[in-house]
This record gives structure tokens, C-alpha cells and sequence, in this order.
């Protein structure tokens, strides 16, 4: 049998279902919060100022990102199932927080919270997910996970709506933790197959010793030591994320504003275009096992780069939708090719750690590229965010002919 076919029996585990369960849950309630409920009934309802809640969900990313390294170290030590527990546990702290507080401080504390516990759900889920699969699904794998990362992202801001009152958030913020309480059951119940509890018991033991800081700066050294890759491969990794980050805190605005598109139109665009990515995943996740991510990445980023151009220089309705549609499939070619490669690069012994460490500088480019996309949405127009993501995009083509290398593909 092909190597590349051999998916179905090493995917769909109980290990990976419960995983993607976790995944699933946990984004559609950050998705609920961060995307509906936080800007609304922070600022209309509490009578907040939008600058404190522009300051919540900022520390909001800021948790999830700055922990992502620690946590992976502290996931690779001590397990997926206590670090995931954990996580949900301040998580579900937070929303309770947030729907008894009526103070910015609390609120603000609060979303940092909900950073925090959120940041092992990512190295977790990969790191568990790809060593469970193996390594000849790497592309497949990654496709489930962020189908599964979008679904819930996208579904949350929805459905949290049928849970808001025009008097109260109650029902919304008990509905999100009940959720929560769902997700903490089924992570009670997640192996720690991969380490053995003596281990962690002499980790501890070891950071009473010498410092639980300075052993994790010790780790981190050397695991960065251990890590081959090309140094042109950490401002890609950047570059990646801020991309996106330049079009997310604008594309509401430059709908409204600049297509002119009503609410059910703008909704509609929305659904089209994750809807495009997340059909188109799974396939793309099967060519990058069958054919490795070389030239999948090639073609995305151009793809990207002229649609996310192109899609800021007109205004007539069809080609927005045509240019729609062609960037959710150049993210559904990125997507699993882009993390596969990743993947590549981490050592088997310290998953959990790296994919902490290279998400974290994802996340950089994410609050970077959000912070820059207003500045220039203000002094060069509506259209400039759009400009310099398609320029990251170009700048990510580059920096990949230099990173990657040719796959030679053996077909058995």
C-alpha cells in the first residue's frame, strides 16, 4: 500500500476524536466571546469604553500567545490530560468572571484569563494529534485540526446569539460554561500515554531545585539547539500569521463601508468564504501526503497574494465573490502544507514545546499585524491593509524558495 493512503485507521482514534472535540469546543466558545459577545456587552451594555475593550481582548491574545511556549513545556513533562484540564478550568473561571463582574479591571482580568487557559489547547491538540496519526498524514491530519479550529471559531458567534437577551447576557455566559463543563468531562479522560508520572514527578522535583524559570530557559536553549532550520524560517513564521492579522480587524469595516454590504450579505460573504477553505481542506490535506508541501505552498501564496490584491482593487460584486473564493482556497492549500512543513521540523521527543514555541511567534505576527492594520487603514485608506497582506503573502513565496527543498515522492 502507498504510504500516503494509509490514513483512515491511524486518524479517526478515540485519542484524536476526543482532541478535536476539545479543539472544537473551546474556539467556538473563545469565537462566542471574542467575535459577539465581549465588544457588544462590554461597551453597550456595561457602558465601557471602547478602549477598555480594545485593551481585553489585546491582553486576550496576548495570554494565549506569551503561555504557548511554557505550557507545551509544561504539556511535554506532565501530559495532554492535566494541561488541558487545567486550561479549561481557567477558562471556565473566566467566564464565570465575566458574567458576575461589571468593572473594566475585572473584565480585563478576566479575557487574560481566558488567554491563559486557552494557550495548552494548541500545542496539546497538535502535538497530540500529529504523533497519534504518524507521520505519513501530517497533511491530512492538519487539515482536520483547523477544519475542526474554524468550524467552532465560526459557528460560536453564531449561535451564541439565540442565547442573548435584549435585558440580559445571563443565558449566554451560563450556556458558554456549560460548554465548558462539557469539555472538562471529555478531558478527564484524555491519556497521559507519552510521559510516565515519575518523570513529571522529577521535573518538579528538579524545578524546586533550580528554579522553575531558569530550567525552562535551559529547555527552551536547548531545544532551539536541536531544531534544524533555516533562520530565514522564524520571519516567515511571523509573516505567516501577521497576514492574516492585517485583514482581520478591517474586513468588517471595509465590507460595510467600502462594498456597502448589508448585514446578511456580509454574513453570507463570510460563510462562503470559510465554507470554501474548510470543503476544500481534507483534499488538500491528501495531496500534501501524496505529494509533500513544496509546491502546494509555491501555488497557495501566490494564489493568495494576487487574490487579496485584487480583491482590494475592485468593487463590482462578482469579482469579489470570485476573488472570495480564490482566497479560501489558497488558504486551503496554505493551511495544511504550511503546518505539515512545520511539523517536519519537530523533534518527537519535545512536541509539545516546540509547537508552543514557533505558535508563539505566529501569534506575534497576528497582534502585530492587527495593531498595524489600523494605522494604515487610517493614513493610506481602506485599501492598504489588503496591499501589504498581498506583499506578506509575496514576501512568504520568497522566503519558502529558500526554506524548502525539494521531495523526492516514493510511490510503493
Amino acid at each position: 500500500m502507498k504510504p500516503w493512503m494509509k490514513t483512515d485507521h491511524s486518524i479517526f482514534t478515540p485519542f484524536i476524536f476526543r482532541m478535536l472535540f476539545v479543539l472544537f469546543f473551546v474556539e467556538f466558545v473563545k469565537g462566542a466571546l471574542l467575535v459577539t459577545v465581549l465588544p457588544v456587552y462590554m461597551n453597550s451594555f456595561l457602558g465601557l469604553s471602547a478602549y477598555t475593550v480594545g485593551w481585553a481582548l489585546a491582553l486576550q491574545y496576548a495570554g494565549d500567545n506569551l503561555f504557548r511556549t511554557p505550557m507545551g513545556f509544561i504539556v511535554d513533562r506532565i501530559g495532554y490530560r492535566i494541561g488541558i484540564v487545567v486550561g479549561v478550568v481557567l477558562s471556565g473561571v473566566s467566564v464565570w468572571i465575566m458574567a458576575v463582574a461589571d468593572q473594566g479591571v475585572w473584565m480585563i482580568a478576566a479575557a487574560t484569563l481566558l488567554g491563559i487557559g486557552t494557550s495548552p489547547l494548541w500545542p496539546s491538540v497538535i502535538a497530540g494529534a500529529t504523533a497519534e496519526a504518524g507521520e505519513h498524514v501530517r497533511g491530512t491530519m492538519m487539515s482536520i485540526v483547523y477544519a475542526a479550529w474554524l468550524s467552532g471559531t465560526g459557528l460560536g458567534p453564531v449561535v451564541i446569539n439565540f442565547f442573548i437577551r435584549e435585558t440580559t447576557y445571563r443565558p449566554a455566559f451560563w450556556f458558554l460554561g456549560g460548554v465548558l463543563l462539557c469539555v472538562l468531562a471529555v478531558s478527564l479522560f484524555l491519556p497521559d500515554k507519552h510521559k510516565q508520572r515519575e518523570q513529571a514527578q522529577s521535573v518538579i522535583h528538579t524545578a524546586r531545585q533550580t528554579g522553575l524559570w531558569a530550567r525552562l530557559k535551559a529547555y527552551i536553549a536547548t531545544v532551539r539547539s536541536t531544531v534544524d532550520v533555516s533562520p530565514l524560517f522564524y520571519p516567515a513564521l511571523f509573516l505567516q500569521n501577521a497576514s492574516i492579522g492585517l485583514l482581520a480587524p478591517v474586513i468588517t469595516l471595509y465590507a460595510k463601508d467600502v462594498l456597502q454590504l448589508s448585514n446578511m450579505m456580509y454574513s453570507l460573504f463570510l460563510v462562503f468564504g470559510g465554507g470554501v477553505t474548510i470543503l476544500l481542506l481534507y483534499p488538500s490535506g491528501k495531496l500534501v501526503d501524496r505529494y509533500g508541501t513544496r509546491w502546494l505552498l509555491h501555488i497557495g501564496f501566490l494564489l493568495g497574494s494576487a487574490a487579496i490584491a485584487m480583491f482590494a482593487l475592485t468593487t463590482e460584486r462578482t469579482l469579489v465573490w470570485i476573488m472570495v473564493a480564490l482566497i479560501g482556497f489558497s488558504y486551503a492549500l496554505i493551511i495544511p502544507a504550511w503546518n505539515a512543513m512545520i511539523a517536519s521540523y519537530v523533534p518527537a521527543d519535545r512536541r509539545a514545546l516546540i509547537w508552543g514555541f514557533f505558535l508563539t511567534i505566529e501569534g506575534g505576527g497576528m497582534v502585530v499585524g492587527s495593531i498595524l492594520s489600523g494605522r494604515l487603514w487610517d493614513s493610506f485608506g481602506p485599501q492598504a491593509p489588503f496591499f501589504v497582506s498581498g506583499l506578506a503573502m509575496l514576501t512568504l513565496f520568497v522566503l519558502h524558495l529558500f526554506i524548502s527543498k525539494p521531495q523526492q515522492i516514493v510511490i510503493r
